[in-house]
């Protein structure tokens, strides 16, 4: 792995942590004071946060204290999105007619969370909504005319998509035929030849649309639809009440579909996550029990992005995404744990088809000498589940670090799903091929299709053609920005705590790498679950980490900082009984300047096969690269390190 050191700028870090140090509440309870370490130079934890914040374009103390403490007050005005005016006009008389509506959504999280949002929102406003959530199989994705018409029949005149149909140009056709009104609520790029004929188009992305924020997901633009709904039909207050509790299930959905999470993005996913451990709808709360989600403090992206999403996604991979609508709908708690069970079994279904697939994948590569040196990857199979294909094309890009299409056969007709790396846009790369499919879509980092069987074998010629010419041998080297080098000494609950201003992490807001360099083993290493390791580490003895702390510097820890450190963290261990009683009592500064030690837990997932061709003994000086996590445990927990990647260096 390349490491590359961001670029720093130490004045204008200083300078904004200078002025984020004036904004009132955003660092409660925590010490913002410089340590002087033996090498004279003198970093706050909040210097190093400001570094953070400027490489991730916050460079202005207003954008920086804007993202660290995002609010309800960020949101952009939702008219400001072309066509949306014209959709809630057209939901707004809908209600007031009592009109019945149809919901046409995605069967993914974020398709399925869009579609809870919506009929919610209308329900709220006095409306009926019912919903259709096509079969991945039978169905597939995007609207079909069949539905369309059967809706029709059925005597209704208003359909509403959500993360889908910006593509649909022939059911639009049908919908007006059959004078249906069809509003399109969508995030996925437009294709060349523009959007459908809809009633009402509404999607930040497509041409004209004067919209600040691009980057949100389905759910994200249905939210702004149900946004303006509520300003139409319902006081400030119950506005406000209602935007909060969407917040937890737009989080979900943005979080699962990878988007940026900056702008809007960040506001949903910071609200959303913090207002899950109060969940109180009877589902959500029975899918965080399955999910082992703590309600104890806020889930993270991480847990959501693999513990809580799987499950959602796994009723539209395996079996039918109308149970998910039914999970965030129904009262009856024994019902929703019922539902929140299945969906956990049918998680485990889709993680043995995922497993059973990539083995396939990773056999035919191996034996295949054209694959192996392939730029894009597209491998197929006779009747590999349609629903587990995407993900198992994620697993593809993670394990040979290049663009993968996995396709699933079946008799003359292939359905396709790829993942690409952040150098290559993938569907520029599908449009280039646009005459071999029936149907495509997607973004630049995942697509979908269908295609006659016979184009599977065009397919990955003109794919890896195509790719040649944009990519080189480098863009499939793993690349880990490091933001900093710090010292041992310097990673401490209060540079922790700071760190976690940052958070959510996922996309556009990566969780912040740092190596230190020379750092001692102290024992073997362990080899944990023969899959990870554990690395006893302490700062190396000609290290400048070897650091004195004036009696100013961050240990004027505040009671909230005491009560947090773990007793059993090197830090803990300095703050006696009596100051921790006193800091649980009252609210003043206590002041403990002993020195630190500085040995720490180091776990690296996935990296016992790294170990054996690296081996390592006690006393080695390696470099590391590393995040800073928590271990919560009662009795050993603390802070530690996680490892990202390591070098070894003198014996």
């Amino acid at each position: 792995m390349r490491w590359e050191l961001a670029a720093d700028d130490p004045v204008r870090a200083r300078t904004l942590a200078t002025s984020l140090r004036d904004v009132p509440g955003l660092f409660s309870g925590l010490p913002l004071n410089r340590s002087v370490l033996a090498n004279g130079s003198r970093r706050s934890p909040i210097e190093t946060l400001a570094g953070l914040l400027i490489r991730r374009g916050m460079a202005e103390p207003e954008s920086a204290a804007r993202f660290l403490a995002p609010s309800l007050s960020h949101l952009h005005a939702p008219e400001q999105m072309a066509g949306l005016g014209a959709a809630v006009d057209r939901l707004d008389a809908a209600i007031e007619r009592k009109e019945p509506i149809l919901i046409y959504g995605d069967y993914d999280v974020d398709g399925t969370m869009a579609i809870v949002i919506l009929k919610k929102a209308i329900e709220l406003c006095g409306g009926a909504a019912d919903f259709h959530v096509p079969h991945r199989i039978r169905e597939g994705y995007d609207l079909r005319d069949d539905v369309i018409e059967s809706a029709a029949a059925a005597g209704v005149r208003l359909i509403v998509s959500v993360d889908m149909g910006i593509r649909a140009f022939a059911p639009a056709q049908t919908a007006q035929r059959l004078g249906v009104d069809l509003i399109v609520t969508d995030h996925h790029l437009p294709g060349p030849d523009g959007v459908p004929q809809a009633l009402a188009v509404v999607n930040p992305n497509q041409a004209g649309c004067g919209y600040p924020f691009k980057q949100l997901c389905g759910a994200g633009v249905a939210f702004k639809v149900a946004q303006g709904l509520l300003r139409r039909r319902l006081d400030a207050k119950d506005q406000t009440r209602m935007l909060l509790s969407f917040m937890k299930v737009v989080a979900i959905a943005t979080i699962a579909d990878a988007v940026p999470l900056t702008g809007e993005n960040r506001v949903f996913a910071r609200l959303g996550l913090d207002a899950l451990r109060r969940a109180v709808n009877p589902g959500l709360k029975a899918l965080l029990e399955v999910a082992q989600i703590s309600t104890k403090r806020p889930p993270n992206s991480t847990e959501v992005a693999f513990r809580i999403a799987p499950r959602i996604n796994a009723a539209g991979r395996m079996d039918i995404a109308r149970d998910v609508i039914e999970l965030f709908s129904v009262k009856d708690a024994d019902r929703a744990r019922l539902l929140a069970g299945k969906l956990d079994r049918l998680n485990a279904e889709r993680q043995e088809e995922e497993r059973r697939i990539v083995r396939a994948v990773e056999e035919r590569v191996s034996g295949d000498p054209a694959l192996c040196e392939a730029y894009c990857i597209v491998v197929d199979g006779e009747g590999w589940h349609r629903g587990v294909i995407g993900i198992a094309a994620t697993r593809v890009v993670e394990r040979y670090r290049r663009p993968a299409i996995v396709i699933s056969r079946d008799g003359e007709q292939a359905f396709g799903s790829g993942r690409s790396i952040r150098a290559f846009h993938l569907l520029d790369a599908v449009e280039s091929s646009a005459s071999l499919f029936t149907r495509y879509g997607g973004h630049s980092q995942a697509c979908g299709f269908s295609m006659p069987a016979a184009n599977v074998a065009p397919l990955r010629a003109q794919l890896d053609s195509f790719a040649r010419a944009r990519l080189t041998v480098a863009d499939f080297d793993p690349v880990l920005v490091v933001e900093a080098e710090l010292e041992l000494d310097q990673i401490t609950p209060a540079l922790f705590h700071m760190l976690g201003q940052l958070e959510p992490y996922g996309a556009g807001n990566h969780e912040p790498a740092f190596s230190a360099r020379g750092v001692r083993l102290i024992a073997p290493p362990k080899i944990l679950k023969d899959k990870h390791i554990k690395l006893k580490l302490k700062a190396g003895e000609t290290s400048s980490s070897r650091a004195t702390f004036s009696e100013t510097e961050e240990s004027e820890l505040s009671p909230a900082a005491i009560l947090a450190i773990p007793r059993c963290h090197p830090d803990g261990a300095a703050i006696g009984r009596s100051e921790r009683a006193e800091a649980a009592s009252i609210h003043q500064p206590t002041t403990d300047s002993r020195q630190r030690k500085t040995v720490f837990d180091a776990l690296g997932w996935h990296m016992a096969e790294r170990l054996e061709q690296s081996p390592l003994l006690a006393g080695d000086a390696i470099d590391i690269a590393f995040t800073i996590g928590l271990n919560d445990h009662p009795d050993f927990g603390g802070l530690e390190l996680c490892l990202r990647d390591f070098r070894c260096g003198e014996r």
